[in-house]
């Protein structure tokens, strides 16, 4: 088959280096703009490195960028991490239609940070779709899924690299064998079932210590290490990373109850946090130990 990849970073490289591996005939490569002090995109660089065409509209609702598709002549399109809205007109050009990579069981958790969301919610399991893209959000038919568990104390890196990037790679080789047979299936998901969940940003991760531990605790698992559950703490912004969920029940909301030589414990609702790795006003993540003596920490500041 003639395929064209459109994706970005790592997994979209990584995507195509498998398809490169096993000899596949990929006539064409898109990807994200370039962005002035950003790196150059990984899927970008593999494409440079073979030679493969390359495209990098800022938009896929131009007819110059059907176009370009139409000449490439493609039998599948493979989207491996994409964020720019690809309308029908785009979609439809490959023979064999479009293939997109979804870290979530749809139809649950439809949107953008879709592994956020789970672990934020305190699920105990995930996973993964190829699906058949179409107009809306997300909503095309499955072709197939993955699971993944989610453990108690996972965060959304752990999740995300250890579990659903490289099986999410397999997964799509996968798929894209079965168009090759002609048994990829098309199963049509429910509009009335699922759920839909935008951005995981800086105001959907910041700290309400008032709430229970465990919930607490999921914000930062979820947040960890983008976009990082934040609170503030003498008119500082501190974000916390690496934590565990402790049982202390004393003290004020939101209020320092211990020390120790890895962590700081801070009181919520019917539990504590301990939190171990932080992060202040844009600066490095750092160990607590270190952010204490930083910042002068002492039993008692409230965040």
């Amino acid at each position: 088959m003639r395929i064209i990849i459109n994706g970005q970073q790592a997994f979209g490289r990584a995507v195509l280096q498998r398809l490169l591996d096993n000899g596949e005939d990929v006539v064409g490569v898109f990807c994200g703009p370039d962005q002035a002090g950003i790196p150059i995109d990984p899927l970008k660089e593999l494409a440079l490195e073979h030679n493969l065409q390359l495209f990098q509209p800022r938009s896929f609702r131009k007819q110059e960028v059907w176009d370009q598709i139409s000449a490439l002549e493609p039998d599948l399109a493979v989207m491996a991490y994409v964020t720019l809205y690809v309308p029908e007109e785009a979609l439809s050009i490959p023979k064999l239609g479009t293939i997109q990579y979804h870290p979530s069981l749809l139809p649950m958790h439809k949107g953008p940070s879709s592994i956020n969301w789970p672990i934020i919610q305190g699920e105990t399991k995930t996973g993964l779709s190829i699906f058949w893209p179409d107009n809306g959000l997300d909503t095309g038919p499955v072709l197939l899924q993955k699971e993944v568990p989610i453990g108690p104390d996972d965060t959304l890196g752990q999740v995300y690299f250890e579990h659903l990037f490289p099986l999410g790679v397999d997964a799509m080789l996968e798929a894209i064998e079965l168009v090759k047979q002609g048994t990829a299936p098309k199963i049509e998901q429910d509009p009335a079932s699922g759920s839909y969940e935008g951005w995981c940003r800086k105001e959907e991760s910041k700290i309400d210590w008032h709430k229970p531990a465990h919930e607490v605790y999921n914000l930062i698992r979820g947040c960890n290490p983008q976009p990082g559950a934040w609170t503030t703490l003498k008119n500082k912004e501190v974000q916390i990373y690496d934590s565990q969920l402790g049982d202390t029940s004393r003290g004020k909301p939101g209020t320092v109850v211990a020390i120790s030589e890895d962590h700081i414990e801070i009181a919520a609702q019917g539990g504590s946090i301990r939190a171990q790795r932080i992060r202040v006003g844009g600066g490095q993540k750092i160990p607590a130990q270190q952010f204490v003596q930083n910042e002068s920490i002492e039993v008692g500041d409230p965040l």
